[in-house]
């Protein structure tokens, strides 16, 4: 039911329902960039308000947001909601987890900024709109024991679902280095290392917990399993080498390097799918949020 009195209100509820329907992918003027659903409690009425918002890769346990309300004189709700409460709930489409939100200042802000609009020049655009200065917040995941929560209805679902974060991100970095032309710039960096991070931790997870529960149940898997350690530590020495290439800012290695990683990536990913769902969804397999990705809630 449409609400003629607040059409954005029903803009964003039908992103909403699109988002959580589709795992995070949407079409319209979000498609095929970095979304997330931010529920903040309200300022004022302590009630729960969920927000689409756009969001860059900051590393670590971080992501990044920016209250640009489109350049309106005005923060947009969410921002006064989570100064007031800083507690929120962040969903990525796969992942949904707690996060503690901190309003950056200073030149820690200012550095953020520059590599949003180096990304983007649609940050300076908003900036450019308005007087006020145009927050960034980091929502810091706050670390909880057991497994993330994923948000699929069977184990082989689990991995499938974080399987396809991977290759969705991997490809938004292809054509993100494709429209920065000769140069590397300092998001881009940040986007690739967060990436190869959020990979180390999947397999790591992998390594620890999926592969040896299922060594137990299925010890006809072995020979499998024991392929699927040996790709980690191929994929473990592209991701080192694409390390290098960012670091030494030599852009023609990065796209090499990326290349290299997202055609054995693809195989990777495609081979354990093939293997390892029918055996997780076999029955007997645990909680569908029990995938052995221990790694945090993203990439």
């Amino acid at each position: 039911m449409t609400n003629p009195a607040n059409p954005f209100h029903d803009f964003n509820q039908r992103i909403i329902d699109e988002f959580r329907a589709n795992h995070g992918q949407v079409g319209g003027p979000f498609e095929g960039g970095r979304l997330i659903l931010l529920t903040t409690t309200g300022a004022r009425t302590g009630t729960p308000h969920t927000t689409p918002v756009g969001y860059l890769p900051d590393g670590g346990d971080r992501i990044l947001v920016i209250a640009s309300a489109g350049g309106s004189p005005r923060h947009p709700d969410w921002y006064r909601n989570l100064v007031a409460n800083p507690q929120v709930t962040v969903e990525s489409g796969v992942f949904t987890y707690e996060a503690h939100a901190v309003v950056l200042a200073g030149d820690e802000r200012d550095q953020a900024f520059a590599r949003a609009v180096e990304a983007d020049r649609g940050w300076a655009t908003y900036q450019e709109k308005t007087d006020r200065v145009l927050p960034v917040v980091a929502l810091h995941e706050i670390a909880r024991p057991g497994p993330p929560n994923i948000n699929a209805g069977s184990p082989g679902e689990a991995i499938r679902l974080v399987h396809d974060v991977f290759r969705r991100e991997l490809a938004l970095i292809r054509r993100e280095m494709t429209a920065g032309g000769s140069t590397l710039g300092a998001q881009l960096r940040v986007n690739c290392l967060t990436f190869c991070q959020g990979l180390h931790n999947h397999h790591t997870g992998e390594d620890m917990a999926m592969f040896p529960f299922l060594a137990d149940r299925h010890p006809e898997a072995a020979p499998v399993l024991d392929r699927l350690r040996t790709e980690h530590e191929r994929i473990a020495t592209l991701v080192e080498e694409l390390r290098t290439a960012l670091a030494d800012l030599d852009p023609a290695a990065v796209r090499t390097e990326v290349d290299r990683l997202t055609t054995e990536l693809e195989a990777h990913l495609t081979y354990e799918e093939e293997q390892l769902i029918p055996l997780l969804d076999s029955g007997g397999s645990g909680d569908s949020g029990d995938s052995g990705d221990s790694g945090g809630s993203g990439v």
